[in-house]
Formats: structure tokens, C-alpha cells, sequence
């Protein structure tokens, strides 16, 4: 096997060697290699921007939830009879499935007492941890289903009747079936009666397994071992039936989608690497060997990655699986994150069946070996796999040799797929690489729906979640992937832990989050109100119908298609000629001198340009020093005579190859001035045969004020030379309608030179600095040369130069060598280097009287005596004998 290389850890193969370095440097040069990577990566990694935005309060969204009742993430759809049932702490509700504000039913499933105090007991949270968590929600036939419930760390399950809404009180032990903690990852599915889960089997959570429970058998699990799963993470299982009509006889088969610790590889820290599992639906167990256990559980890698940057997203959240007529026609949609977080980047991939099929029919296996006697490694298995093969289903190749059933598979099949659970081969994407990535954006759930359009297309339709509360809608086209739209689903900003879609004439999703269930629309097609928005939304659900001049659904409309109007392309050019908007219908906005003036312009896309004409010419944010341009409209201030003219904003969006711009609002910009001036520079201007232009008594008129064509194309492309979509949602503009009037000076303080304010506030700081320097001074908290100032300044009877030359006079005599060595012969020899209490005179071991009398009485602070204060030094303890 090759050696482990950083980049293998990141793509997951093993194609790289490194040669041999020091442990310490080898992770410190992984670090260094990811932190590069993920710098790349969130630096020019690519993106995808949603073309429209709403807010909750722009669209039409249902909710549901009840007071005192949290964690609405259970939801089972049951479209035969019209409800969705929603399992939350302590409640299961029936609702409406049109509208979900109606409630039909609910239950209350609490926890007694007893269970409760144990609960505590055992250092649970009363009041989060000790209560009843609906986890399992499955359809069990046409009058029951199967709950259960967390039940305060005791799972327990039961039966709901659905012709009284109550339970049958028939309490299972609900072990294997759901987990024991609230916040644990679980995921479950009922096939034909029978229930998979994947949870932990104990109450800490240690032993993980991935079961099945049957009323006529016992519990068939995984087996407790790391090289079966190693702390994995569930997000989703479902069945994939390949027993009907299948020439060979194969088995359905249930798999399963969790993240786990990598045993392959050697890592300086837990690396996850994303699995796929898959057991038989007809397995029994082995006889001898594997008993009670499964005997057809493989696992193998599920790769999303971006080749180009050699950089893996090794985490899934959620997985989707889209079914078809024939089981190769399915596809696997799934979410994925890297471990490696504030990378901000998430990322949608696909996988068709076949591949999936491939891997574990064919696949070559891993086996364990052991280096150094203690270190053990995963390689490839290079021998010839026992017959049959390991982790097959039975198939009638199988029967004809007398194995009906994996009680009579061979002892030496089933110990090799106990020793040998995980394939080498990946699983890899459709095209190699995601289908979706987009940035600062942490997607959570995932539904997906085949929709067919007009000219008869397949599209698939991606629904998905993000841990904000907000739902992206993206279709997937022959080269691209375009992100239709993304809405507000939550108030609040919380994750999104449950995403549902109805199948009835796609109509509705549903999101179920802590604090409740949320039903919307999978489509908003009324909010586009031209023909150009409608066909460059590129919705395969929206078209636009000539005859109402309206933008609708067209599974919902009985309109006739013949009259609809739709590109996915997104070419507007086949959209009808409009009458474009009238300059006469401008809106005339007075100002008066320096103040200023707000021109909102409100573009629904957020891949389009926004340009600003001003009589026809492009402005640009260097165009004028007082001029403000956002995504939200023009900002004017100081508005003087050079920008009185025709105000118009424009729309450019490129699709389809071409650049499609539109007047999207005008404005009439004058001054309100003063009634004098206001009679020649105010009145409306005509143009002369020379092109000059002039008012109605043949005066000057004010530059700016030149008058417009009426009539301006509603799809042009003004010059400019490429236009680039926006990378980011522009902020909420203002709605109020336009209309003439006179705007108040609200920013006449720009106007003003701010270098006075300025040289003011420089001063003030200035002066602080000097009384504080004067304070200090004053405080004696200062060096000689300020205290030498304040003497001054303040007098002394005394003169401040003169003591402290007799003090310097003394210090000349102390630091003397000859004369310190001839009066303390001992000196010489000793230097402790510390400054201590005059000593000389007192002797070795001699204590210093406290007397005040001997020193005079001072005038001030700064006469110094030294003559009674000698200059001592560092090495004054040389006087001791």
C-alpha cells in the first residue's frame, strides 16, 4: 500500500507517496497543506447565486406549531389520505396536508413519573433530555402506525391507531429501533413490515449498529466492531427494489448513508470520510457463523469532490433519493460539508444506481494487516474472494446450487465478509464533481423532483435547506445548474432538520425545524409580473400566459400550453414587444439647493446589473464627488444645478448569450428655487433645429435639463462592455411609489468643511495632554528636569541648581575609586548589586534608628540636605566586616 500522503486524506486515495519525515513535521505540514487549501478553495472556489430573493413576509407561507411544544422534526406524509403527520417532544399531531394550520388529531405521549426520576438519576436534564422525543414515524399498514419515542432515555414504541388517534398501549422495548438521546443521529425505514434503523444500541451511545426488527424474528444487527462502523453519524436509509422483474433473481436491498471515522487511513486527527451501506432485504443471519447477524452488510466510500482543487467534502448531511420505473434510472442526491469548517462552501452531488451497483458487485475488498506487531493498516485484499461472493444476495444462481436463504451460505464466505466489510472502490459522482456548490451557505435537508416542461424536457428540480431557514431552488440544465430562487422559511435563523415533498402535482414542501412546521409552495411564479422576469426566473414550473399577461404554474394552470411562453434558456427575446415606459410618466422630483435626493430603483433579480443614465450618458461612481450608487437606487447629495436632467435606471442580465436590458424607473430631477430664478431656469425646455435648447420665451436654459425622446426601447443593450452577474442579494429597497415632491435638506452638513471641526478637536486633545503633563509635574510624579521646572515656577527660597550640584559634588566624591576603596577597603571585594540602607556607620548587623530628628525639617518637597542624606550605592553593604 502507499504510504498516506495529506492530499490523500483530502481525495481519499492512495496514488501519492511523501517521502519519510519526523512525525511533528509531517502534521505540521498537513496543516499547512489544508489551510492552503481551504484558503483556495473558499477564495476562488465556485458558486451559485440565487436569481430572485424572498423574505417570509413577500410570500405566502403556512405554519403550524403550539405553545410549550419544541422540536417538530418527524414528519411522515401520507398523500393517500391527505395528512401529515408531524411527531414533536411529547406530541403527535394529524394535520391537514393543503393546510397545515388545520389540525385533525394529536396525542399527548408523556413520560410517567418513575421513568422521569430515573432519567434524572442518571444525570439527565430534566427539562430537555428526561422527556419523549417522537423519533419514529412509520406507516405500518392502512389503520396504524408505528411510533417511538425516546421516552427519558428508555426507548420505548407502540402502536397508533388511526380510526381514534390513540395508542394501543402494546409498549415495545424500543433498543435498536430508536435512539436513546434526542440530539443523537438516527434514521429509520419500514419495508413490508419490517423496520431498519440505524442508532446506538446503549445508553451512552458507544455501540452503534444498524438493525432490523420483524414480529415473526429476532433482531438482525451489525456486528460491534470498528471495522464494521466507527462512530458513524446516520442520515438516511431507504429500500431500492430490485427484486421485481429482475432477470436474475436478485434481492431488494436497503442502504444506508452516514459519516464515520476513516480506519484506512493514517491521520494526525479523527478524519470522516462519507459512507454507503447496503444490506439484503431476505437476509437471515448464518447458521454458525454470523448469527443473528447480517451477512450481507458492505460499506464503501462516497466521494464529492472538487477534482480541480483536490479538495473533498467529506461530511453528508442528507440524502435524496430519486426513484424511477427501473432501478438503474435512480439517482442519489446528497448534501455535503467538509470537516475542515469556516471553509464556508456546501455542495450537492449526484450518483446514478448503476455505479452504486457496480461498486458493490464488482468492487475489490480491504483487509486489516499488521505492522511493527501493533500497528494495524488497511490494504487492499489481492487473493481470489471466496464463492459466493461476500455480501452478495441470494440470486437464482445461488438456488440452483441449494443456498435458498444465507443460513446455508459456507462458513468460509461468511467469516471473509466479517473480516472484510469495506470495498476499496469509491463510489464517485455524475461528471466527477458537484453538481452544486455554493458559498457562506451550510445546507442541512434535500429533496429532489423530476419536472417535466413545456417542450417536453426532463429536468430535475433540487430543493435545499440551509441551517439559516432558508430554501434554495435550483434546476439542473444540459450544462449548468441555475439557482432559481431562494425564500425565508423561519422567523428565527435555526436550521432546517426536515424537508419533505408532495408528489401530487408538485405542489408543496414541507420543513420542520424546533420550533414548527413550515408549508410552502413549490413554486412562486406570480411574483414575476413581466414576460422578461418570468422567462428569466428559467423556472420549469413557471410560463408565461399571453392571454391573462400573466406568469403561472403551469401543473396548477388549465390554461392552454399552446398560448404559455417559456425558456429555460433564458432567451426574453420571444417574449411579446411591450410599450416601453413613457418619459412623459417619469415622476418630478423638486430639491432644493445642497440638499439631497434618494431615486429608489427596485431590480427583483440578483444576477443583473443596475446602470444609472443621467440624459442619456452612463454614470459611473467617479462621475460626480456627491454621488452614491447602490444596489438599491441612486443617492444624491448636495444636489447643485449640474444634476438637474432624466434620471433612468436600467437593468442588464445576461442568459442565453445575450445581454437583455430594460428602463427599469426614470425620474425628472429640478431645483425649487427661489421664485425669481425659478422663472428662467425652471420652465420646460424645446430644442431647436440646431439642437440647442431653449425655453418657451427663448432664454437659456439650465444644462441638465435637456429634454428626452419619448420613447425609449424596453429591450436594448446600452454600451457597455461586459456585464457580470452580481455575487451578492442586494439589500431591501424602499416600495413607497414615486411622485413629485419637494425633498427637505436632510444632508446640508456634507456640504460643510469639516478641517475646522477637525483642527478644534486636535486642540482639545492637546490641551488634555498639557494638563495632565502639568498635573504629573506638579504631583512630583515626573523626572528631574520637570521638578527642576515646577521649583521654578512655583519658587524656592532655596536654588534648585545649587543643592543639586552639591548633591552631584558628593556623588563625585562616592563613585571615586581611590577614595572608595581607601575609606571602605572592603567595598572593593563585595558588589551585591542591590540598593540598601546606608550602613558605613552603623556596622555589620546594626539596625538604623527611625528618629525624625536628625534630618531638618523641610520647606519643600526639594530641599535637599546632602549632607544628612549621603548618596548611597549598590554595593553599601561592603561596610560589613
Amino acid at each position: 500500500m502507499n504510504q498516506f500522503s495529506p492530499l490523500d486524506a483530502m481525495a481519499f486515495k492512495g496514488n501519492l507517496t511523501l517521502p519519510k519525515v519526523p512525525e511533528s513535521n509531517m502534521a505540521l505540514s498537513v496543516l499547512g497543506v489544508f489551510l492552503g487549501l481551504l484558503l483556495e478553495v473558499s477564495t476562488h472556489g465556485p458558486s451559485s447565486v440565487p436569481r430572485s430573493s424572498w423574505k417570509q413576509d413577500d410570500v405566502d407561507l403556512l405554519e403550524f406549531w403550539e405553545p410549550d411544544v419544541f422540536n417538530y422534526t418527524t414528519l411522515l406524509l401520507n398523500e393517500d389520505r391527505g395528512v401529515l403527520y408531524v411527531g414533536a417532544r411529547e406530541a403527535v399531531y394529524e394535520l391537514n396536508i393543503s393546510n397545515i394550520s388545520i389540525k385533525n388529531n394529536q396525542l399527548l405521549w408523556k413520560v410517567p413519573d418513575s421513568d422521569m426520576s430515573m432519567c434524572i438519576l442518571k444525570g439527565k436534564s430534566k427539562e430537555t433530555d428526561c422527556r419523549n422525543y417522537i423519533r419514529v414515524l412509520q406507516v405500518l399498514d392502512e389503520e396504524h402506525l408505528y411510533v417511538c419515542g425516546t421516552h427519558a432515555f428508555q426507548p420505548l414504541c407502540d402502536y397508533l391507531s388511526l380510526q381514534d388517534f390513540r395508542l394501543l398501549e402494546k409498549a415495545e422495548d424500543g433498543r435498536g429501533k430508536c435512539s436513546y438521546d434526542p440530539a443523537q443521529s438516527f434514521t429509520t425505514v419500514m419495508v413490508d413490515g419490517e423496520l431498519y434503523s440505524g442508532t446506538a444500541y446503549n445508553f451512552l451511545g458507544s455501540e452503534p449498529i444498524i438493525s432490523r426488527s420483524s414480529p415473526s424474528q429476532s433482531l438482525l444487527r451489525t456486528e460491534y466492531s470498528t471495522s464494521w462502523l466507527n462512530e458513524p453519524s446516520f442520515v438516511f436509509a431507504d429500500v431500492i427494489r430490485e427484486g421485481q422483474d429482475s432477470p436474475d433473481g436478485d434481492d431488494d436491498k436497503i442502504y444506508y448513508f452516514f459519516t464515520e471515522v476513516s480506519v484506512e487511513y493514517e491521520f494526525f486527527g479523527k478524519l470522516l470520510i462519507p459512507r454507503i451501506a447496503r444490506v439484503c432485504k431476505g437476509d437471515l443471519g448464518g447458521q454458525r457463523t454470523l448469527q443473528k447477524k447480517w451477512t450481507s452488510f458492505l460499506k464503501a466510500k462516497l466521494v464529492c469532490s472538487m477534482p480541480e482543487l483536490n479538495f473533498v467534502f467529506n461530511v453528508v448531511h442528507d440524502v435524496f433519493i430519486l426513484k424511477a420505473p427501473h432501478w438503474r434510472d435512480t439517482v442519489i442526491y446528497g448534501v455535503f460539508t467538509s470537516q475542515w469548517g469556516n471553509v464556508g462552501l456546501s455542495a450537492v452531488c449526484a450518483y446514478n444506481m448503476s455505479s452504486v451497483h457496480e461498486v458493490f458487485s464488482r468492487g475489490k475488498y480491504m483487509q486489516k494487516v499488521t505492522v511493527e506487531q501493533s500497528h494495524t493498516k488497511w490494504v487492499r485484499f489481492n487473493g481470489a474472494p471466496p464463492s459466493p461472493r461476500p455480501g452478495a444476495c441470494i440470486n437464482n444462481m445461488n438456488r440452483q446450487q441449494n443456498m435458498s436463504s444465507s443460513l446455508h451460505l459456507p462458513d468460509k464466505t461468511l467469516q471473509f465478509v466479517r473480516d472484510h466489510p469495506l470495498l476499496e472502490d469509491p463510489v464517485l459522482p455524475i461528471g466527477n464533481g458537484p453538481r452544486l456548490i455554493t458559498k457562506d451557505v451550510n445546507y442541512t435537508q434535500i429533496a429532489v423532483q423530476r419536472v417535466q416542461a413545456l417542450d417536453n424536457s426532463i429536468h430535475h428540480v433540487i430543493f435545499t435547506a440551509t441551517d439559516k431557514g432558508f430554501l434554495h431552488k435550483s434546476v439542473v440544465l444540459e450544462n449548468e445548474v441555475h439557482t432559481v430562487e431562494e425564500v425565508q422559511l423561519l422567523k428565527n435563523s435555526e436550521p432546517i432538520k426536515t424537508l419533505l415533498l408532495s408528489t401530487d402535482q408538485a405542489q408543496f414542501l414541507y420543513a420542520g425545524s424546533d420550533s414548527g412546521v413550515v408549508q410552502s409552495p413549490t413554486a412562486f411564479c406570480q411574483k414575476y409580473g413581466s414576460c422578461v422576469d418570468c422567462v428569466l426566473a428559467r423556472d420549469p414550473y413557471c410560463a408565461w400566459y399571453t392571454q391573462s399577461k400573466a406568469c403561472v404554474n403551469i401543473f396548477q394552470s388549465k390554461a392552454d400550453p399552446r398560448k404559455m411562453i417559456q425558456n429555460l434558456k433564458g432567451d426574453a427575446g420571444i417574449c411579446p414587444p411591450v410599450s416601453p415606459l413613457a418619459v412623459k410618466d417619469y415622476p418630478l422630483l423638486l430639491v432644493k439647493p445642497g440638499a439631497s435626493a434618494d431615486l429608489p430603483c427596485r431590480v427583483q433579480s440578483n444576477r443583473a446589473q443596475v446602470l444609472w443614465k443621467l440624459n442619456n450618458q452612463l454614470l459611473s461612481d467617479s462621475s460626480s464627488r456627491l454621488l452614491l450608487m447602490s444596489e438599491s437606487g441612486l443617492l444624491l447629495y448636495s444636489v447643485t444645478m449640474e444634476d438637474a436632467g432624466r434620471y433612468e435606471c436600467w437593468s442588464v442580465e445576461s442568459a442565453a448569450g445575450q445581454n437583455f436590458s430594460r428602463v427599469v424607473s426614470g425620474y425628472i430631477l429640478r431645483l425649487d428655487l427661489p421664485e425669481s430664478k425659478s422663472a428662467q431656469l425652471t420652465r420646460e425646455p424645446t430644442t431647436t433645429s440646431e439642437g440647442n435648447s431653449v425655453n418657451n420665451n427663448n432664454s437659456p436654459v439650465t444644462p441638465g435639463l435637456t429634454s428626452a425622446p419619448t420613447d425609449a426601447p424596453s429591450l436594448t443593450t446600452p454600451p457597455t462592455s461586459a456585464i457580470k452577474p452580481k455575487s451578492n442579494i442586494p439589500p431591501e429597497v424602499s416600495n413607497s411609489p414615486a411622485r413629485t415632491e419637494t425633498i427637505d435638506p436632510s444632508a446640508k452638513y456634507i456640504q460643510h468643511d469639516n478641517s475646522a471641526a477637525l483642527l478644534a478637536l486636535f486642540l482639545l486633545f492637546f490641551l488634555l495632554f498639557l494638563a495632565a503633563l502639568l498635573y504629573n509635574c506638579y504631583m512630583q510624579y515626573l523626572p528631574a528636569p520637570c521638578l527642576r521646572l515646577r521649583s521654578a515656577l512655583l519658587g524656592s527660597s532655596k536654588k534648585p541648581q545649587a543643592e543639586y550640584a552639591a548633591c552631584e559634588a558628593g556623588l563625585m566624591e562616592k563613585t571615586d575609586p581611590a577614595n572608595q576603596i581607601a575609606a571602605h577597603p572592603l567595598r572593593a571585594l563585595r558588589d551585591t548589586g542591590y540598593e540598601t540602607e546606608p550602613e558605613a556607620e552603623l556596622g555589620n548587623g546594626a539596625v538604623r534608628s527611625n528618629s525624625f530628628d536628625e534630618s531638618p525639617c523641610k520647606d519643600r518637597p526639594f530641599d535637599i540636605d546632602c549632607a544628612s542624606q549621603p548618596i548611597e550605592f549598590a554595593d553599601a553593604d561592603a561596610d560589613a566586616p
